[in-house]
């Protein structure tokens, strides 16, 4: 029995409906942007495994300082005690995020790092006997899936069974091209009631939404108008943080600065699950008091794991090398170039670029769910072509590792031209 089939047996993967799921490639091996699975057979992973492996599977640097450490000390509890390594990254952290930003707080995934983020905005505010229990979120936003990472989320079929149970979140329209006075002026409405303690975004790309894009500018703005009004900020730089639009951060774009940040995914090069929020001096002495309960009082059994803290700063070793930030602008280079030569394709409706994000739609007749025939149709034909894709209803998006060789990314591009002849 084949690997694909015993993994039927007892297996439950994420956002999939088994009755209609067929066997998945069962992959047994990785280097590089290449995968194999059982069979022999070679993929492409165009989006880095959902967007954690920038420096390409089974990296000999990230290897090398996790067995160090695993032999080391593999981990010991945060809570209470400290160790080198949660040292060296929080000051390595504190180098390359925006100034502002002065205190780390560990957990172990994307949507614990919004969690604890929208835990210390609405505590905070507890901590000052000021009554603010709401956020504001772009519609279509994505977050996570715990409960205040996926209320703050706009994608209505991921939460609609936890409509009742959910934080108060109100949502803003995305500030695209020619809807940014919308956006501003629907935020500088909300701001002025006094009920919000936070406004939390995907900094310039909202990924799960298909790579939606926005202007640096009109966030600037949105940020201006809540620190004038005492409305915390929270950069969602899960999927963008470490490189992928072309600057360590997205926020790196900016002048006015977050207040707070969630980092994860690309963060230990998708070696081990761990996952950061950072804040500002002024959040953290909100929490700095003789009461016990005023502490923030959230953790993780897995808080500051050594060797995560060891695969991380291997990992922003790497992305700090000429090699890597060569690559990553190579790779925008490229899609530019792929830019200019599909977008006026009859069958495209729109495309994007920004630092190694490349996206494009596809025009349809009627409105495309996000795991409708079309998606799965183009899904299913890159896994037969050896790409790995995951397209967003009629959006194709490609997020590849920084070491992918250029007749790799070539051989994308050709499969997704190939991909628009059968829609």
């Amino acid at each position: 029995m084949s690997l694909s089939q015993r993994d039927k047996a007892h297996n439950w993967h994420p956002y999939t409906q088994h009755k209609t799921a067929s066997d998945f490639p069962a992959i047994v091996k990785g280097k590089g942007a290449l995968l194999w699975d059982e069979n022999g057979k070679e993929y492409i992973d165009a989006i880095a495994s959902w967007w954690v492996n920038p420096f390409g599977h089974s990296n000999q640097v990230i290897a090398d300082a996790i067995y160090e450490q695993l032999t080391t000390l593999e981990h010991v509890l945060f809570g209470g005690f400290t160790h080198n390594k949660a040292v060296e990254l929080s000051e390595k952290l504190i180098e390359i995020l925006p100034f502002n930003q002065q205190k780390i707080f560990y957990s172990d995934n994307g949507s614990t790092a919004v969690e604890v983020a929208i835990k210390v905005a609405l505590q905070y505010n507890f901590n000052k006997d000021i009554k603010k229990t709401k956020i504001i979120a772009f519609e279509d936003a994505f977050h996570g899936d715990t409960f205040g990472a996926m209320a703050a989320s706009g994608i209505s079929f991921f939460t609609e069974a936890f409509k009742g149970s959910l934080l108060e979140v109100v949502r803003i329209p995305v500030p695209t091209a020619g809807n940014e006075e919308k956006t501003l002026k629907s935020l500088e409405n909300l701001v002025k009631t006094n009920e919000f303690a936070a406004f939390i975004f995907e900094p310039l790309a909202l990924g799960a939404a298909g790579m939606v894009m926005y202007s640096p500018k009109i966030l600037e703005q949105l940020i201006t108008v809540c620190k004038q009004n005492n409305v915390f900020t929270i950069a969602d730089e899960v999927m963008t943080g470490f490189g992928k639009t072309g600057k360590n951060f997205a926020c790196d774009y900016l002048v006015e600065k977050p207040d707070m940040m969630c980092l994860s995914k690309a963060l230990t090069g998708g070696a081990i699950p761990m996952a950061i929020t950072t804040f500002t001096q002024e959040i953290f002495d909100g929490f700095y008091d003789n009461d016990t309960n005023k502490a923030l009082l959230h953790g993780h059994t897995f808080t500051a794991n050594p060797t995560g803290c060891a695969a991380a700063l291997a990992s922003i070793f790497l992305l700090q090398t000429p090699e890597i930030q060569q690559n990553i602008n190579k790779i925008n280079q490229s899609h530019l170039a792929f830019e200019s030569k599909i977008k006026s394709h009859p069958k495209i409706k729109t495309t994007r670029v920004l630092g190694v994000i490349f996206a494009l739609e596809i025009k349809t007749d009627s409105q495309e769910s996000y795991y409708g025939t079309m998606r799965n149709k183009l899904y299913n034909f890159f896994i037969e072509n050896g790409i790995i894709l995951r397209p967003v209803g009629n959006i194709v998006y490609i997020l590849p590792p920084y070491v992918i060789s250029k007749n790799q990314l070539e051989k994308v591009y050709q499969t997704i031209e190939k991909a628009l002849e059968i829609v």
